[in-house]
């Protein structure tokens, strides 16, 4: 449901204006009407910038923390200092982090060499030896080097070699410059570098984890300023600035809150019902079960004062189609234990999404039931009661003289189903705020699909006779023309209508026919889902199949591995096919259907 919504439109003297903005924070309630009066300043566009640092920082501590906090504020900590602590911490981490290649290239350089002391080369060299490191190509090493020079080592077509001598030699070569330590000073200090670094990326990790709520709060803080500096921003100044002129949305159960501030303040102000014209924001209002899918029309887009909210519509209808697409009990109940799980390992932050995941898998283990499969397994060939299979939707059927799979004409049916209530709603919402006279098109569709369909039902139930759903249908037919053809806009003209209603019949007619077909995936998908789990069922049984001893044991491992990877990969799959394509559904030809746009503003409140 949509909360009905009041606008409120106040005139506040200038110099309360400050102390009656934070006491309206305070009640929490109103959402101020954006005006777009002026440009955002350089105040606020600073404040905008230094809160995406803010929230970038916040997850990079929230990782870094592994989501664990010391649950603290300290607030003679100032963001900013934390901020530059930070930065400090990452850029030691950096530094040490590209000194380990640096070392690693002057260790690679010297493993040739092998291990020396330079300061014994320090010490010949004070009593006037040369020594000189060079590397050539073994093409290029003169034989006549060989007494002159000490050859170190011989690889991958080069020559390593030291040359020692009282004066300089002239081989034609530029000498090795090495590095000042030796192999395993090297090593040493590489040592030193990783545990100066494993140090540093606990201190970081310490300090995230001790002023992640502290940053957070600061964040929220700064939050909490830029909502005023908005609100400033779509407040008007009257009367040369001394009365601030300012309008905003109330949810009609708060009104009472808002008069008893406005009254006690002698602040005067006007207050009047939504208008079509006003585009007030929307609050949705739901029960428990419906409100987990809130989520899921957010993700389309809030609807607008003149819509009507679809949740309680895509609530069961989604359910449906996720149980469907998963298509096995057995996954059904593997959801609802990983809900419970995570639910108490994830805490009160995601309790919502985890009391969604639970829902599902509890209609898909019911739906999987019903279609007939548990872990890839047909119930159908299950020692179950005939009582119970009986419940079971599985095999093919009879329909005018074809044969069809069962599941194949539900998955149709639904969509059916699904297609006529978008289209009762359409004209019910289209009769709500327009008026009946201005919804005679949608009337007519209305009367000709989902009549036509409620008709074809009752035939094939033999709860009429034919000779009668002929006439019905003659009678839905002429009827309905009327308002598709003649009264589709009556401030127009017929033969316009008529036009127009010709191209509606066009678009109707093709886009029907797409839609309902649509539905298939939900079968489709389903039935994927059963093969793919049934296969590696077969594959496992394979490996116990005529085994003995240690071949049986062997066996028994791979049965058991395939088993647990196989199911976990197909629960994967089809989970991400069963939120899809469901989602897809509902958006597509649902919403398209039902004339649902969202294109609504969300409530958000002016609070702390």
């Amino acid at each position: 449901m949509i909360t009905r919504m009041e606008k409120l439109t106040f005139l506040i003297y200038h110099r309360t204006y400050d102390s009656f903005l934070e006491q309206l924070r305070e009640l929490g309630v109103v959402h101020i009407a954006e005006k777009q009066r002026g440009e955002p300043d350089a105040g606020l566009q600073n404040a905008l910038l230094k809160r995406n640092h803010y929230k970038q920082l916040l997850m990079k501590m929230d990782a870094l923390a592994e989501k664990n906090h010391d649950g603290k504020c300290y607030p003679d900590r100032k963001a900013d200092e934390l901020v530059e602590e930070y930065d400090q911490l990452q850029a030691r981490i950096q530094e040490l982090q590209q000194q380990l290649p640096a070392i690693d290239k002057e260790m690679a350089q010297m493993e040739v060499w092998g291990e020396f002391d330079w300061n014994r080369v320090k010490e010949l060299e004070k009593e006037g030896w040369m020594l000189k490191f060079y590397q050539c190509a073994e093409k290029d090493f003169l034989q006549e080097w060989e007494n002159d020079v000490v050859v170190v080592r011989r690889e991958s077509g080069h020559v390593y070699f030291v040359t020692v001598s009282h004066q300089p030699m002239e081989l034609g070569l530029e000498p090795l410059r090495l590095p000042a330590l030796s192999l395993s000073g090297l090593k040493q200090k590489r040592s030193e570098v990783e545990a100066q670094l494993d140090r540093a990326t606990g201190e970081l990790k310490k300090f995230c984890y001790t002023y992640y709520n502290t940053m957070l709060q600061a964040s929220l803080n700064l939050q909490g300023e830029i909502d005023l500096m908005q609100v400033r921003l779509n407040s008007e100044a009257l009367a040369d600035g001394a009365v601030i002129l300012l309008e905003g949305w109330v949810p009609v159960d708060n009104v009472p809150q808002v008069k008893q501030l406005l009254e006690e303040q002698d602040i005067y102000y006007e207050i009047r019902p939504a208008r079509k014209e006003d585009n007030p924001p929307v609050k949705l209002r739901n029960n428990a079960f419906t409100r987990m899918y809130e989520v899921l029309t957010k993700m389309y887009g809030m609807p607008s004062f003149t819509d009507f909210d679809p949740t309680p519509i895509l609530a069961p209808f989604f359910s449906l189609f996720f149980a469907f697409c998963m298509g096995d009990a057995g996954y059904g109940l593997i959801l609802i234990l990983l809900g419970f799980l995570l639910k108490k390992k994830l805490g009160k932050d995601m309790a919502g999404m985890m009391n969604l995941v639970i829902t599902l898998g509890i209609f898909t283990t019911v739906f999987g039931a019903v279609l007939g499969t548990f872990f890839g397994m047909s119930l159908l060939d299950s020692a179950l009661p005939e009582q119970i299979k009986s419940f079971i939707i599985a095999g093919n059927m009879e329909l005018m003289g074809s044969t069809y799979d069962k599941q194949m004409i539900l998955a149709l049916g639904i969509g059916v189903v699904h297609i006529s209530i978008a289209m009762t709603v359409k004209a019910v919402n289209s009769t709500v705020f327009y008026g009946f006279k201005e919804s005679l098109s949608a009337w007519g569709w209305w009367l000709l699909v989902v009549g036509s369909v409620i008709v074809s039902t009752l035939t094939f139930l033999s709860v009429i006779p034919s000779e009668i759903s002929k006439w019905a249908f003659i009678g839905l037919g002429g009827v309905s023309a009327i308002g598709i053809y003649l009264l589709n806009n009556i401030h127009r003209n017929p033969l316009i209508n008529i036009g127009a209603g010709l191209w509606d019949t066009y678009n109707m007619a093709s886009g029907l026919l797409g839609d309902v077909l649509s539905y298939i995936r939900l079968f489709a998908l389903g039935l994927a889902g059963g093969m793919l789990g049934q296969t590696f069922n077969n594959l496992a049984l394979m490996l116990v199949d005529g085994q003995e001893g240690v071949g049986l044991v062997i066996g028994w491992i791979g049965f058991g591995l395939i088993i647990v990877l196989g199911h976990t990969l197909n629960i994967a799959m089809s989970c991400l096919s069963a939120f899809v394509h469901p989602l897809r559904l509902t958006f597509v030809e649902y919403f398209k259907n039902a004339g649902y746009d969202g294109k609504g503003v969300e409530y958000k409140p002016f609070r702390k």
